[in-house]
């Protein structure tokens, strides 16, 4: 093991239980479960910022998306381009609207919001459902970029690799709640960014320059460079389409996403929230992307293509240098999943504990241990989960990604913004949306050959209407 690489990322390593034990002191004078699960509601527009695009940027835009582009080529890269304007039209779509629906009724988690709005239990269940089985296949895509990234590039086993991130993850979550996850995704968004770019100007300077690195590529396969990647996995019209609805017009269904809506100060924060944000997940997707591509024209012989990132940080950084920006993916990686294990400690705790016994909302020191526990038995649950990875992480993220926005996509967006929608269509479009996926999904059903995504959110949008018919008004309407 090169400690040289192991002795910077202990110090990084420290300091996020600093970040964590900061925040836990400063929790101690609020309501836990606003402070531990929204942190007050009084994110800045930089922070915001770099939160939302440091939870949606994780294991698989650091790892599984170059890995991607390695193996398929610069077609690659132009696709994961489509996710430029993730943040703009999450927290633009969803921000007001939802920060004031959440105000009016004290919500601190997605749920509490679909409670407020259509005011039937069952919406809250089946949400419950769907989020903790996505949000399970989210993390483990996490875990395992982990436990790829300290395998390759410290030498170590891959099991020990992932259970020292889940106790490093798992610990710093669990004590410091929602306010350590934003104060330290502010942090790694930072990290990742310089160490995008150095680690791009490495690999290019590795190859001997951009025009050296494109006749490499042509001499491996002329279809590296071709702008609709090549026969293996052609990005055509349906692939691309298919694309832009999963990573872009889809997250504003996305709860992880969704619930930095809660959280802001002011108006004014969102604002600047939307043009930091954007402009950090672009930068953030071109450089990791083409350093991935770029990446075959120095290491053309990976077998496994999710390891080209950490086996780059090897070959092109002086070791000390790399054990610095080996933060990077690890910040994008941590980023994610202390979203996640945030959103899943609420979704039990809050959704559903105190939906069964509403009287031990008032007893703290009850919840602050089941909220403790709940975190850690996830985190206990990801590390076997874990144990046997995919040779690429991308397609289980996207997976899991669809899973999310064909169930909660229409019941968000109509919700907030159509005064008529109510209960029963949000159900049907939930049950049909969900389940539709995981048909499509499971058998490898094609529809005109899009993602499954696609026909799932048609269907779930025409289940919304139909069921919409049937069902009694809300007395909660879409805010205004």
């Amino acid at each position: 093991m090169n400690m040289e690489m192991v002795i910077p990322l202990i110090a990084y390593l420290l300091f996020v239980f600093g970040v964590a034990y900061y925040a836990y002191r400063q929790r101690q004078g609020g309501s836990f479960l606003s402070e531990y699960y929204v942190g007050n509601r009084s994110m800045s527009g930089f922070v915001l910022a770099m939160t939302t695009a440091a939870t949606y940027v994780g294991a698989s835009s650091f790892i599984g998306g170059p890995g991607a582009a390695y193996k398929y080529g610069l077609g690659w890269v132009l696709l994961a381009m489509i996710q430029v304007p993730a943040v703009l039209l999450a927290l633009g779509v969803l921000g007001k609207k939802f920060a004031q629906l959440a105000r009016k009724h004290k919500a601190v988690t997605i749920n509490d919001l679909l409670f407020a709005r259509y005011k039937n239990r069952f919406v809250v269940w089946i949400a419950s459902l769907a989020l903790l089985l996505s949000f399970f296949a989210m993390m483990t895509v996490q875990f395992i970029g982990a436990g790829r990234l300290l395998e390759t590039t410290l030498g170590m086993d891959y099991k020990l690799a992932v259970m020292i991130f889940a106790v490093t993850v798992g610990i710093y979550t669990f004590i410091g709640g929602f306010r350590a996850v934003v104060m330290t995704d502010t942090v790694q968004g930072l990290v990742m960014l310089i160490g995008t770019f150095f680690l791009l100007g490495g690999v290019i300077y590795a190859a001997n320059g951009l025009e050296n690195a494109m006749e490499t590529l042509n001499n491996i396969n002329p279809q590296l460079l071709a702008p609709y990647g090549i026969d293996e996995r052609p990005l055509d019209f349906t692939f691309m389409t298919s694309f832009w609805v999963l990573v872009c017009f889809g997250l504003i269904g996305l709860p992880p996403l969704a619930v930095r809506s809660m959280a802001y100060k002011d108006s004014q924060s969102l604002h600047r929230a939307l043009v930091i944000g954007t402009l950090v997940v672009s930068l953030l997707m071109l450089g990791m992307h083409l350093t991935g591509v770029i990446g075959r024209a120095v290491v053309p012989d990976l077998k496994i293509p999710d390891q080209v990132i950490p086996m780059l940080m090897i070959q092109v950084l002086p070791p000390v240098v790399a054990g610095i920006f080996l933060a990077a993916p690890m910040a994008a990686i941590m980023s994610s999943i202390d979203s996640l294990l945030i959103q899943s400690s609420s979704t039990l705790i809050k959704d559903l504990y105190l939906a069964v016994k509403p009287s031990a909302v008032h007893n703290e020191s009850k919840l602050k241990l089941f909220s403790t526990l709940t975190t850690l038995t996830f985190t206990f649950l990801l590390v076997f989960a874990a144990l046997n990875p995919p040779d690429m992480l991308i397609w289980l993220n996207l997976l899991s990604l669809g899973g999310l926005e064909a169930t909660f996509l229409w019941v968000i967006v109509l919700g907030l913004y159509w005064d008529k929608a109510n209960a029963t269509g949000a159900m049907s479009s939930m049950l049909v949306g969900l389940i539709s996926y995981v048909i499509i999904s499971t058998f490898k059903i094609s529809i005109f050959s899009f993602h499954a995504i696609v026909p799932s959110l048609v269907l779930g949008l025409i289940a919304f209407l139909i069921g919409n018919r049937f069902g009694q008004p809300s007395k909660s309407q879409a805010v205004k």
